[in-house]
């Protein structure tokens, strides 16, 4: 894929921002998560770092890497709902945002420009998520799988978004860690931000999906967004 070739917004009015692995570090929450479904299975514990590289890839993912389980295995969908069972017990007790973006909100708002969430997280997850982290402001629009017919890299989440926040896809910035955040943010016509810092796959490299801008780590986020 090509690089980006959009200029940062002129007159910048929202930016949105994919949740886990991008706003959020909700990755040792799936540790803990992956490694209890295997110790129900007699499995040993797994290196952690193979876990938050595969977060971004959501419950299927994390399913087939704890159980070495095809999807079309009998029994699959089974342990996804386990999974799933097990992450509600600890969702949001050890999440936080990334370092600097809190600050990063606070300024957003004193400038008067809004912010969003897309995210393919179920809002059964999302909502209970935000609501424990409390972020300030929060967040005028939030899209989850459920509120769109097709999910990312499909644009239609990021476009709603720009309904619900005001805005035209040329005045609004998206980051996200993955590929599909990338593609959809070209696709509705975005600036995107990659944000290299998040959850990235063995051999996967941010800088090939084509970003207009990346960020090594969150703290360059405020630079990349108001550009000073």
């Amino acid at each position: 894929m090509t690089a980006g070739t959009l200029a940062r917004p002129a007159s910048l009015r929202a930016v949105i921002f994919d949740l886990d692995g991008t706003l959020v570090d909700t990755a040792d929450e799936f540790v803990v998560v992956v490694q209890a479904l295997r110790a129900e299975h007699g499995r040993d514990p797994m290196d952690p770092a193979r876990i938050r590289a595969s977060v971004s890839n959501g419950a299927r993912a994390l399913v087939s890497l704890a159980l070495d389980m095809a999807e079309e295995s009998a029994g699959f969908e089974d342990q996804r709902l386990r999974l799933l069972e097990l992450y509600s017990e600890v969702l949001g007790t050890v999440a936080g945002p990334y370092p600097g973006i809190t600050a990063l909100l606070a300024e957003l708002a004193g400038r008067g420009v809004r912010w969003g969430i897309a995210t393919n997280k179920p809002r059964a997850y999302t909502d209970p998520l935000l609501q424990r982290l409390g972020m300030q402001p929060p967040p005028a629009s939030v899209v989850c799988p459920d509120d769109v017919t097709e999910r990312k890299p499909h644009p239609e989440s990021l476009l709603r978004n720009c309904r619900e926040l005001g805005c035209t896809p040329a005045e609004a910035i998206y980051v996200g860690d993955h590929l599909r955040d990338i593609e959809a943010g070209r696709r509705a016509g975005m600036y995107t931000i990659a944000a290299a810092y998040g959850y990235i796959e063995p051999g996967d490299d941010p800088r090939s999906w084509g970003a207009d801008a990346h960020a090594e780590n969150s703290l360059d986020l405020r630079t990349l967004i108001l550009g000073s």
